[in-house]
């Protein structure tokens, strides 16, 4: 009897040939070798070329894009092809989606005039927080008691000696000073603003001085489907808009699954005061006369980062744009998602975002998304560490037993 073969591979089934495999096999040559770093090298020199290539023809990756997204939603032919039974019972499960389509659109309707309720509800809450704010009233002290059960004593308090009473007289004279000097919360919005990632960004230090002087920001929900954010402003060097607001608009018709869908959105013309538009700037250029190589200063006026651009939303891309129409879709995005920021999360929270507790909640939230994914890379690292730990030690096994063992290298990753 034959002894079986050891560490045998087992015999995997051939799987069928594709038909558009060549019958034949193709001949392979005996001076054959494997790819090296010169093969490697030439798939990146023509990855390279090919984005050249199109970097240089926009109007070719437009036409690919366009050639791509006319085979998304195409037919295989399936549907088609089934017997007129079935496609009566797949029309009549389209009937019935139409049906759930309907109670989902009923469900946010009912969701949107849950939240208006409930607005009218907080509204009383904002006029008091912007009173405060503002200096025009003082807190409770049950809401200052409240807002103090869940602050954590500073170290040592408890340890500190008490204070003289030549001390205690001057931090009283000294907080009396300051109660009469400092009204309400100085600066509450623009720090707010500040501590929320995706406003911060847009904050430019020519911005600050006129945000100093933003009292208060309010919303409130349109008759139809859309809101619209209030912005109140002190009197300032900059514009004489006592408020500037921007209206959010959602077209007629919902989307999939019921949803509201954004459409587009408008803003207040802000009236500058002369010489001081922070959404321009101006640039001076000298030139010189040819003919008479005297020289004189041009000034020319020019769009510049700011926040105030907010107001200044994009417009929907027309059929002319088609070249811009990913841009400005993105541009379009990021608006839309800005004043979600200023609904959903500034205004709610306000006070949350200028103590900056609400930054270590959003940074979690971010967190828990993160873990939730896992880069494929890093678990193809993984296995090639795997294989090269098995490798190490298979060296190690050949190795003389006088040289000693070296451990396999330990897989860091930054």
């Amino acid at each position: 009897m034959a002894e079986p073969i050891r560490n045998k591979r087992p015999e995997i089934p051939v799987a069928p040939t594709p038909q558009n495999t060549p019958a034949s096999n193709a001949p392979i040559s005996s001076h054959a070798q494997q790819p090296g770093v010169a093969s490697i090298k030439e798939e990146d020199l023509d990855r390279a070329a090919a984005a050249s290539i199109f970097a240089q023809n926009p109007k070719l990756v437009s036409l690919i894009q366009g050639r791509l997204g006319s085979l998304i939603g195409r037919s295989s032919g399936y549907i088609e092809s089934l017997p007129v039974p079935v496609k009566r019972r797949v029309a009549g499960l389209k009937g019935i989606q139409k049906e759930h389509s309907k109670l989902e659109a009923e469900f946010q309707e009912e969701v949107l005039q849950l939240e208006k309720k409930y607005f009218a509800k907080f509204t009383p809450l904002y006029e008091k927080r912007a009173a405060i704010v503002n200096g025009k009233a003082e807190p409770t002290e049950e809401e200052i008691k409240a807002g103090e059960e869940d602050k954590e004593e500073a170290e040592g308090d408890a340890e500190k000696a008490p204070e003289s009473s030549e001390a205690a007289e001057g931090a009283a004279e000294g907080a009396a000073a300051d109660e009469t000097t400092v009204a309400g919360i100085p600066e509450f919005w623009l720090s707010a603003m500040k501590n929320q990632v995706s406003l911060s960004e847009m904050i430019t230090d020519r911005d600050e001085e006129a945000l100093k002087r933003l009292t208060d920001i309010r919303m409130e929900y349109l008759d139809k489907p859309g809101f619209r954010l209030i912005f109140e402003f002190a009197e300032n060097d900059f514009f004489t808009n006592k408020t500037i607001t921007k209206t959010y608009y959602y077209r007629n018709e919902s989307g999939y699954g019921g949803d509201f869908i954004y459409d587009h959105a408008e803003g207040d013309k802000i009236d500058w005061k002369p010489g001081k538009d922070l959404t321009v700037r101006v640039e001076q250029k000298k030139q010189r006369n040819k003919t008479t190589k005297q020289t004189r200063i041009v000034k020319k006026t020019v769009p510049t980062e700011s926040f105030f651009n907010f107001f200044y939303p994009p417009k929907a891309p027309t059929d002319d744009d088609d070249d811009a129409a990913s841009d400005i879709e993105d541009r379009l995005e990021l608006d839309y998602q800005l004043g979600e920021d200023i609904k959903e999360k500034l205004i709610p929270r306000a006070i949350d975002w200028f103590t900056g507790e609400a930054i270590a909640f959003e940074e979690l939230d971010e967190e828990d998304l993160e873990d939730q994914f896992e880069d494929e890379d890093d678990e193809d690292d993984d296995d090639l560490s795997d294989e090269h730990d098995e490798d190490d030690e298979s060296d190690d096994d050949d190795e003389d037993g006088s040289k000693p063992k070296q451990e396999a290298a330990e897989c860091k990753q930054s």
